[in-house]
């Protein structure tokens, strides 16, 4: 770990819709310009089939998650009709420019998935085969649009398997942020170590906080204040809430943490100054509050 233990905030941007894309993203990169601070965006290369959704209904929490999020005011009707009852539009082959603009102020940028739906709903089911496909299928339109390969991804709702650690392994990631935890460590899951070192998210999502716990809009920040710790905080946030219906308040937390002083950085960074010393954690698929699916935990306890 590096000798400043100050506080150290990064920003990780997860860009799930063609509308968070389109709209979102412009509207992140102002807001970012106007503190001077870079963040990781990962971006979602394929269909927005965000309408598929719908079967998670059949997940405890996730209606209600819904209905205190306001999600069709957030996310916008065509967006929960993706897929499904409106063709499923095509992220990267529509919008490169758009995608393309968030290198060109500065930002770093990776891969989130190809399918945001399929991946998140169904990685369980995928063979290594399958995973292969999905993540070369991000890269590729990636490599398209950048004209260079990716050198980070970050998994769909924190979704992970042995299959998918073992591809991000082979197609040679410097580092991912698959996970949920406490410090960047090295992944171990079913007894096997892999290679590729897990930057964790370390705050919860506002979509888990909010209408939780008497948590709302006017109160969300207090919470991330409260969380900040010296040394690496990780918080992700999504083109389709920061970048849209909750802009103000995000930019209300980056007021608040430049008062604060706070340094922040992108993963690229955090991955330089604080992987040396990262140890192996096991990972397992568990719940959290706020979120109706499982997500892959980072265990305490570093491994010996």
């Amino acid at each position: 770990m590096p000798e400043n233990s100050n506080e150290t905030v990064a920003l990780k941007v997860d860009v799930d819709t063609f509308c968070g894309t389109r709209d979102g993203i412009p509207n992140l990169l102002r807001i970012l310009d106007e503190f001077g601070v870079r963040a990781t965006f990962y971006f979602s290369f394929g269909p927005d089939n965000s309408g598929k959704a719908v079967r998670r209904l059949l997940h405890k929490g996730f209606l209600a998650k819904m209905l205190r999020t306001k999600a069709p005011a957030t996310y916008g009707v065509k967006t929960m009709l993706y897929g499904t009852l409106l063709p499923a539009p095509m992220i990267g082959q529509g919008l490169p420019d758009v995608i393309r603009s968030v290198r060109d102020a500065g930002h770093e940028v990776g891969i989130h998935c190809w399918d945001h739906v399929d991946w998140h709903d169904h990685l369980h089911r995928f063979t290594p085969e399958q995973v292969e496909a999905a993540l070369e299928r991000a890269a590729s339109t990636f490599e398209t649009i950048f004209s260079c390969r990716a050198r980070t991804c970050a998994a769909p709702g924190w979704t992970v398997s042995s299959a998918s650690l073992e591809v991000q392994d082979a197609m040679g990631f410097a580092y991912c942020s698959d996970t949920r935890g406490d410090a960047p460590f090295y992944p171990v899951l079913a007894g096997k170590r892999f290679r590729t070192l897990q930057i964790p998210s370390t705050w919860p999502t506002m979509d888990e906080l909010i209408g939780e716990n008497g948590v709302t809009a006017a109160t969300v920040n207090d919470v991330y204040l409260a969380r900040l710790r010296p040394g690496l905080n990780v918080h992700t946030i999504h083109a389709e809430l920061e970048g849209n219906a909750m802009i103000d308040t995000f930019r209300d937390l980056l007021t608040a943490l430049s008062k604060r002083r706070v340094r922040f950085i992108t993963l690229r960074e955090a991955a330089n100054e604080y992987g040396a010393s990262a140890p192996p954690c096991n990972v397992e698929m568990g719940t959290i509050a706020g979120r109706a699916m499982p997500v892959a935990l980072q265990t305490s306890t570093p491994l010996t």
